[in-house]
């Protein structure tokens, strides 16, 4: 996917994928097999639990569940707000990510599938995480999707989104446009958590802007074979004391192509960043991106990128970039690839385990990362996830 100069030299054939309308979908969640439903459920979308507080799911171009329970907060399938909602296609679709930013925009602009709106009134606290989950189900499927989310001022969100195929299908191509918008004094996190097909190639494309007050909360896991991702969201804090906080938990096994990252612009007087990524590589090939851009006084900004090396195959390239435009601001980064000390093995092995046991706790202490501000529920999801991941590698 990419050399080791950090420059992306592989193009897809969008023609050798098939469009996801041209593809019959399933009608409700009641067609999916117990395999499938097991599938979601790796990825932190449990469709069976009675305690969920919305749930959105798209399998190829259809949506085959869209349901909210709290007062306050509307959840539609993109194609439906834009047809309600004349204001959102004037102030929002396309504002925060142009449509001709690149050959993956285009299409989705041209021909969208479909995706989801996500809006929460002014005031109001969803404390629990809502559930969205994008599924590719057919082989060698394009998937294009369009989100919008927008958590009005003083409002507080939580979303944790899966993103998976079918057990059975091993290529495809995702190509997930997501907008959010987070008004003044509003809290959004948002936790996503990937497990494709090893053919299957995602691009995700991201544009974030935070007002005054506001917190962005940033969580993205990739922890399985993967054929190609391509991720590097923008957020603009543009009001006074905005937070955008990013982090990244990758894993990459032998095939896996991952260039991933994040940019965080702060225009306005004292907003604060933190991009935080921790890579395992044993096998696969990694760019690690971290940008950030500080463009307003008495700012806050700082980037961490941390690596670990497996084996002596694949490779990981942390490129992480400060730039300041105005006098006055505190930003810093620190990068580092290493290897697992042996001393920490001995150490663990001479307390009783074998050097798989101890090298798997180590990695597992290395990947686990505890994010300010996420409800309990949410950090128990992404904790099992790593730990199902430890397991598998």
């Amino acid at each position: 996917m990419s050399e080791k100069n950090g420059n992306p030299v592989e193009r897809l054939n969008l023609e050798e994928f098939i469009p996801a309308k041209k593809v019959t979908p399933p009608k409700s969640l009641d067609e999916l097999s117990p395999e499938e439903i097991e599938r979601l459920r790796e990825v932190g979308i449990d469709i069976k639990a009675e305690d969920k507080l919305g749930l959105f799911v798209q399998a190829d171009c259809g949506v085959v569940s869209c349901s909210c329970v709290p007062k306050g907060i509307e959840l539609l399938p993109i194609t439906e707000a834009l047809k309600k909602y004349d204001w959102l296609r004037e102030n929002y679709f396309w504002k925060a990510v142009p449509p001709d930013k690149d050959e993956f925009t285009k299409i989705t602009a041209e021909d969208l599938d479909n995706g989801y709106f996500i809006r929460v009134m002014p005031g109001e606290k969803v404390i629990y995480p809502l559930q969205t989950c994008l599924y590719i189900r057919t082989d060698k499927v394009a998937q294009r999707v369009h989100n919008i989310v927008i958590v009005e001022e003083g409002a507080e969100l939580h979303i944790i989104t899966g993103c998976t195929t079918n057990p059975h299908v091993t290529s495809g191509l995702h190509i997930g446009v997501s907008e959010f918008y987070v008004k003044k004094n509003a809290r959004f996190s948002y936790t996503m958590i990937h497990e494709w097909g090893e053919n299957v190639h995602v691009r995700p494309r991201t544009g974030i802007w935070v007002e005054e007050g506001g917190v962005m909360i940033s969580n993205y896991i990739s922890l399985d074979k993967v054929g190609s991702v391509q991720s590097y969201p923008t957020c603009r804090l543009k009001g006074k004391g905005a937070v955008g906080q990013f982090t990244s938990i990758i894993a990459a096994p032998e095939g896996a192509h991952l260039d991933l990252g994040s940019r965080v612009v702060l225009e306005a007087p004292e907003t604060r960043a933190e991009i935080i990524s921790r890579t395992v590589c044993y096998g696969g090939e990694v760019i690690a991106r971290g940008h950030l851009i500080g463009k307003a006084q008495e700012i806050k900004a700082h980037l961490e990128c941390q690596g670990l090396m497996l084996t002596d195959k694949g490779y990981i390239l942390a490129i992480p970039e400060l730039e300041a435009h105005v006098a006055n601001v505190d930003m810093s980064h620190e990068a580092a690839v290493g290897k697992i000390a042996r001393e920490e093995i001995e150490y663990l092995m001479a307390r009783g385990l074998d050097e798989e046991e101890a090298t798997s706790l180590v990695v597992r202490g290395f990947l686990n990362v505890r994010i300010e501000g996420l409800p309990e529920e949410l950090q128990a999801k992404i904790d099992k996830t790593i730990e199902e991941a430890r397991k598998g590698m």
